[in-house]
């Protein structure tokens, strides 16, 4: 009991220390499990026994046989099936063909050349050297996500790595599925006929039951056919059942039908969407505090001594500087990435709870089963794991300023609200080369949004995901464009440190359209119009015009005309090189000169 409740409490004391330092949960959680396994059994202990002992040795432990596999397979389907929950088509667009050589040539790169160095540089079998550059493939994104979140980069950068983490954890996990197949069966000859059919049914079961009960939990959500209350624990049931089920018809294909279910939801018409992904987030946060200390615990001192030596510094190094730079730079070719861009994707790879839980599960496998080198197996994966992880943590944001992909500028916006309007306004900036991203709680504007071609988000402004989304790490300007008076203030109140650090604004009040005089200084386009004029004159007059402004005496002219005029409402200024700067109605030094242009709402100005 005790240490079962420490587990928990220790790692959810980590979780806090890396969000209160701004570091992946991974470090501080792996750090205990040494500290609480084998550093204790070694050094802080009395008795020579670890403070926790996954694996009950005859005097003490928490999983008997092989319930510590089983609970590492449960635990991490669930992570997966969350991670392909996030998955949306909309975001890859034409990064899509990036993508796909990543999680397809890139991961043949690093198998091979990472299988390669393990053999020479340890001296491991090709089956075991293999087997650790399977595991090695994967980059997750439970790791990737706190190292971007601080980091405002171009958005095209964040999207490929966040789909690379997830799309790449199956397919890694498969790879390592077939060369232990392939160990487990030995020799050339089990390989071809064994290990490959094995490989097919794990695709055909894994696609098809992840497909199947992903449209079946769709149905009965749908269809109200599940009470409220038990929405989540049904949707965590039914991943656990694709699991196992899938796991009975074809061994290990479990996790690429999770991942499977998850994108189809994610991607589907899918009521009570967000509550499903909340639940699974809060549950993956406590899954992998538990599995990481778990994990990392069940090493023994002897696994880590057999790293200590220069090898393990050399198939680091190599893995780490010269097989993802080239795997990324082969697969970028022809894109429409920067050389820094590729430098920066190249740069942060860390890898993540998958590639330790499989780790564990085969290495601990073949040890029993007495291959040669097996041993190596695990420490190697965690060594590989750590420090990726130390290194991208501490070095991402410096090397980001040093090839020049941080953004010192954030030009993106976020607009709170997805009315009409809202859409309206999105739709012009994003024409103008401007990043935009709507949040709003209403499903059908974010449709409307999406069918427009825009990014919109189906959330509200409470929600506390939304300060966590790597999607909107270069957003500098915010617009709270909804009707509700507390909902714009909030906004204001809560984000415009995080996404308004260039500019955040909000519609006036009708009270404070009355006194002209005390406008706030976040007050958007004029001080003559709130959300109920702006959403007739849009309903009336739904285009968005440009006239050339001659000097600025010429701009004062018009805004006075439209303050004056209940069918036209300013909105932008765009300068001689298509820069938009927003109008508040505030403000009364913008800088105005010959040739830039008046960007309105409404009616167009009689010639």
């Amino acid at each position: 009991m005790l240490e079962l409740a420490g587990i928990i409490i220790l790692g959810i004391l980590a979780q806090w220390f890396a969000w209160k330092f701004k570091i992946p949960a991974i470090l501080p959680l792996i750090l205990i499990g040494l500290l609480v396994g084998p550093i204790a059994a070694e050094f802080l202990s009395d008795d020579g026994q670890k403070w926790i002992e996954p694996i009950w040795n005859g005097k003490k432990g928490l999983f008997p046989g092989e319930g510590l596999y089983y609970f590492v397979s449960l635990a991490i389907s669930v992570i997966l099936f969350e991670g392909g929950l996030t998955l949306k088509r909309a975001e890859i667009k034409s990064l899509g063909p990036v993508i796909t050589k990543l999680i397809t040539v890139g991961s043949a790169i690093t198998f091979f050349g990472a299988g390669v160095l393990a053999h020479f540089v340890f001296n491991l079998s090709w089956e075991l050297s293999f087997l650790f550059s399977a595991l090695v493939i994967v980059t997750g994104p439970t790791v990737i996500t706190p190292i971007l979140r601080n980091i405002p980069l171009k958005k095209d950068i964040s999207t490929v790595l966040k789909w690379e983490g997830i799309l790449i954890d199956p397919i890694g996990a498969l790879v390592a599925v077939l060369v232990f197949e392939f160990i487990s069966v030995g020799g050339e000859a089990g390989f071809t006929k064994t290990a490959l059919i094995e490989f097919g049914k794990i695709l055909l079961f894994g696609t098809t039951f992840g497909f199947t009960f992903a449209h079946a939990l769709a149905f009965v959500v749908n269809k109200q056919l599940i009470p409220h209350y038990l929405l989540n624990v049904v949707s965590l049931s039914t991943v656990l059942l694709v699991f196992v089920e899938s796991e009975i018809f074809a061994h290990e294909s479990g996790l690429l039908a999770v991942v499977v279910m998850g994108m189809v939801l994610g991607n589907g018409k899918l009521e009570n969407i967000k509550e499903i992904l909340y639940f699974k987030e809060s549950l993956s946060v406590l899954l992998i505090s538990i599995l990481f200390i778990l994990l990392a615990a069940n090493i023994n001192i002897e696994d880590l001594l057999l790293l200590y030596n220069w090898n393990t510094a050399i198939l680091f190094a190599a893995v780490v500087f010269i097989i993802r730079p080239l795997a990324v730079f082969i697969c970028t070719i022809q894109s429409t990435l920067k050389i820094n861009d590729k430098l920066f994707i190249s740069w942060v790879g860390p890898r993540g709870i998958v590639a330790a839980g499989i780790a564990s599960l085969f290495g601990g496998k073949l040890v029993k089963q007495g291959v040669p080198g097996a041993e190596y197996i695990t420490p190697l994966v965690f060594m590989v794991v750590l420090g990726t992880v130390l290194l991208n943590a501490t070095t991402a944001r410096y090397f980001a300023k040093w090839i020049g992909v941080f953004l010192k500028h954030s030009y993106g916006v976020l607009i709170v609200g997805a009315s009409p309007v809202a859409r309206l306004i999105a739709k012009y900036l994003v024409d103008n080369n401007r990043h935009v991203v709507l949040i709003d709680s209403n499903q059908y504007n974010v449709k409307e949004a999406k069918d427009m071609g825009l990014e919109a988000i189906n959330t509200d402004i409470y929600s506390v995901k939304l300060e966590d989304n790597i999607e909107l790490n270069d957003v500098g300007f915010l617009m709270a464009l909804t009707g509700s008076a507390d909902i714009n203030n909030y906004a204001i109140n809560k984000f415009s440190d995080q996404f308004g650090e260039n500019g955040s604004f909000r519609l006036l009040t009708a009270d404070e359209m009355s006194k002209p005089e005390s406008t706030p200084k976040e007050g958007l386009f004029s001080h003559t119009d709130d959300f109920n004029s702006l959403t007739e004159v849009a309903l009336k007059y739904p285009t968005i015009h440009e006239i050339e402004l001659k000097d600025r005496k010429h701009y004062e002219e018009l805004i006075e005309i439209t303050n004056n005029d209940d069918d036209m409402i300013p909105l932008l200024v765009k300068d001689n090189r298509g820069v938009l700067e927003i109008i508040s109605s505030y403000s009364k030094s913008m800088k105005i000169e010959k040739g830039f242009q008046l960007v309105y709402l409404g009616k167009p100005f009689d010639k």
